[in-house]
């Protein structure tokens, strides 16, 4: 039973300078001090309660509960309040029944901070070291010594012990609340998980309901919500429909405003309806908090509060960092897409799933975004991109997921059905207003889907950038699906190409040489060097399948400087074995013929083979003739000024013009084969060689013709007037062994004819 102090007329005599501060029917502003007597003696209830009543301790008033037993103390115990000084009987039903209740207090409650002082009327009866060392007795007190002014100032100074204890233990609870809440937020990943945690452990740190929401300034993670406004990054409770809603868009004034307040002023805002915690950040992306409770707090838990906003704050600053870096591995900066690394783990998510079969993969080219890029600009280029992912987000973003994978390649990945050719290329059939001008896009585009990928989402994206480079070499402005085939030749491709490799390491590369024929006298008047490669086990290997690929990798430079100088030191050799005057064709490839080191590589293999120049004729193609006019015309004036000749193979298989033959100093024109076949029996077949003669003759140029197997073909072409022919009519191409051989036998005599697949001797 619990009784409240009893007011009668038996008080302690009051003592001079007790410094007492009575408080007379004024209401309470701090909450009181509890404090429980325990005694047999109703009088010292009465007289206690009476002596301090109306007194304040370190500013709050006293409240006394009452317990005339060890067991009706124990019974309040159970529930306590928060209990601040007992003052406690030792003899009560049993000689040591206090310090039985003290040991129930300190071991069983586990209530350790509460102050005890206990109190005998029987002097020396218990030892009163022992008692106070052994059970955390704050004073021991005979009852004939506790006149008023000492009560006063025994309990001033329990309770002082109490709250210095009390604000102990709850700045080391409240630290280690915060240990534990900062290690558990920093755990998290992503500042929207991060924000999340912070509503829940900042709600469990101050004891509230996590009713309330978070906003950030100027938002890391990319999201259409403009960079520089604040955004609701986390909610709970009756806000949870408010995340991804700016800071603007809050219907709820009072959250609205308490907000700004906070972000604005930089610090805490306290209310009595609700609490905003601020907490700052280097990068100026600060963070407020707003609780839908009021606190109350002292200047202890104040200070708690600022240490764990201190932490998050620097929990903050280290998750913008790490989304910071998310976004840079998983997001293009530019048009705020996502980037290559986050398309492929959508497609391994794809892939994974058992809908493989629903699913394509699109990627979508700019045509000449390059060029656009040079001539007006890279912001102009950059304000385009952005342009184009603004409308691709608009148009198929909620449905499909997009990525920009380089400069101006675009990836979408979606069902089937949204990603039809005609859909994509209606994205882009609008004009694409920039800089108040309208600007028209053509794009070329590479599809895949999702069943035919056989590997994870890098093998996906491979099959679709193969579709997209078939698209561009065969149909750009449209779309090329991939097929299975496109895998097999491009591992075909990579074969080969390793292959080369080992070949040219292993000198498996060499050439091999095939007469030119003067039509007016049947002599030998010059030899066209070819190369050729001899795999391991003895086939040959077409030129056709691996110089496209030589020229590709680079390997071709190399390459042919080597046939360069080999083909010189070869008419050198022809011109000391007593053939004079026999002029030697080799073929520059395009990038042999741009490469910067290519005039010296031409003066080296002249000046090392010591070899008649004018006995040199280096083929171009037509398809380099036609590009880059000025460059050509540069490089050729210096060719000749070496004393070389130049000529144009495979005329007419290209987009001729007469032009670029007035402007370049080439000495012959060369018919290609595919003109050759029919020219004896078919009329129209003969047109185009009889015109290019006549135009090489015009323009004081000698014609050759290619691929000339029967007789037929050299008398037509004879004929027509053409100067020279060669073929297998008057010999395959031979080694160099060979050729000295059958040069010998007459020089000319087109019966010889050695196989090309023969073996070297």
């Amino acid at each position: 039973m619990v009784n409240k102090a009893l007011d009668d007329e038996l008080v302690f005599a009051d003592e001079a300078g007790s410094g007492l501060t009575t408080v007379v029917k004024t209401e309470q502003k701090r909450p009181p001090w509890n404090v429980l007597i325990v005694d047999d003696d109703p009088d010292v209830h009465t007289t206690t309660t009476f002596a301090l009543r109306g007194t304040e301790i370190l500013g709050c008033p006293l409240v006394f509960l009452h317990a005339d037993s060890a067991a009706q103390a124990r019974e309040i115990l159970a529930s306590p309040p928060d209990i601040a000084v007992i003052l406690l009987d030792v003899v009560m039903e049993q000689e040591d029944s206090g310090l039985q209740l003290v040991h129930t207090i300190r071991n069983e409650f586990k209530m350790s901070e509460t102050r005890i002082i206990l109190r005998t009327g029987q002097p020396g009866y218990a030892p009163e070291m022992d008692a106070i060392r052994d059970y955390d007795i704050n004073d021991y007190k005979t009852k004939s010594e506790l006149t008023r002014n000492k009560l006063f100032t025994t309990l001033t100074s329990a309770i002082r012990s109490y709250r210095q204890i009390r604000t102990i233990n709850t700045s080391r609870r409240g630290l280690d609340m915060i240990v534990h809440a900062t290690g558990e937020l920093l755990a998290l990943s992503g500042i929207r998980n991060f924000a999340a945690g912070v509503i829940t452990q900042m709600a469990a740190l101050l004891g509230v309901q996590p009713e309330g929401l978070i906003c950030v300034q100027r938002p890391p993670e990319l999201s259409p919500a403009p960079s520089d406004g604040t955004l609701v990054i986390a909610a709970a409770g009756r806000y949870a429909d408010m995340i991804n809603m700016p800071l603007d868009d809050i219907h709820e004034d009072r959250v609205k405003h308490a907000l700004i307040a906070c972000l604005d002023k930089g610090q805490h805002v306290f209310s009595e309806q609700y609490t905003v915690l601020f907490f700052g950040s280097r990068t100026q992306r600060n963070m407020a908090a707003y609780l839908d409770s009021a606190i109350n707090i002292d200047d202890a838990s104040r200070q708690l509060l600022e240490v764990f906003c201190s932490n998050i704050s620097i929990g903050l600053e280290n998750t913008l960092l790490f989304s910071q870096l998310h976004d840079f591995a998983y997001f293009d900066s530019l048009t705020t897409l996502p980037n290559r690394r986050s398309l492929i783990n959508k497609l391994d998510e794809r892939l994974l799933g058992g809908e493989r079969g629903r699913y394509t993969l699109a990627l979508i080219d700019i045509d000449g975004f390059a060029d656009t890029n040079d001539a007006l600009g890279h912001q102009y280029g950059d304000d385009l991109l952005k342009a184009v992912a603004a409308r691709m987000r608009t148009t198929l973003g909620s449905q499909c997921n997009l990525a920009r994978l380089a400069a101006d390649t675009f990836a979408v990945l979606g069902q089937i059905e949204l990603l039809l050719p005609a859909n994509l290329q209606a994205i882009f059939r609008a004009p694409f207003v920039l800089h108040g001008q309208d600007v028209v896009l053509s794009v070329t585009m590479g599809i895949a889907h999702l069943v035919d990928v056989d590997g994870d989402g890098a093998e996906a994206l491979k099959n679709a950038y193969l579709a997209l480079r078939r698209a561009k070499t065969h149909h750009r402005g449209e779309y090329a699906f991939f097929t299975r085939d496109m895998a097999l030749e491009i591992r075909e491709r990579s074969r080969l190409l390793q292959s080369l490799r080992v070949a040219i390491e292993r000198q498996r590369l060499f050439l091999v040489y095939q007469p030119q024929i003067d039509l007016s006298t049947s002599k030998v008047c010059g030899i066209e060097a070819l190369l050729r490669w001899r795999s391991e086990d003895g086939r040959l290997i077409e030129p056709s399948r691996f110089i496209p690929i030589a020229e590709h990798s680079g390997m071709i430079i190399g390459i042919g400087e080597w046939v360069l100088r080999m083909a010189c030191f070869q008419q050198a050799e022809l011109s000391r074995k007593g053939f004079p005057g026999i002029s030697m064709a080799i073929n520059i490839s395009v990038a042999q013929f741009r490469h910067p080191r290519f005039i010296a590589s031409v003066q080296s293999a002249l000046a090392d083979s010591g070899v008649d120049p004018t006995l040199i004729e280096l083929e171009i193609t037509e398809s380099v003739a036609m590009e880059e006019i000025d460059f050509l015309g540069r490089t050729l004036e210096t060719m000749k000024g070496l004393g070389v000749r130049v000529a144009v193979d495979d005329f007419g298989t290209g987009f001729s013009s007469l032009s670029y033959l007035q402007r370049l100093q080439v000495d012959r024109l060369k018919i290609d084969r595919g003109f050759i076949v029919d020219i004896a029996s078919d009329e129209r077949a003969r047109r185009i060689p009889e015109l290019v003669i006549d135009l090489g003759h015009k323009l004081g140029l000698s014609v050759i013709a290619e691929g000339v197997e029967t007789a037929a073909q050299a008398e037509t072409l004879k004929a027509l007037g053409c100067d020279e022919a060669q073929g297998f009519l008057y010999c395959r191409p031979i080694e160099p062994h060979a050729l000295l051989e059958w040069l010998g036998k007459g020089a000319g005599m087109a019966l010889i004819n050695p196989p090309e697949t023969a073996p070297p001797q």
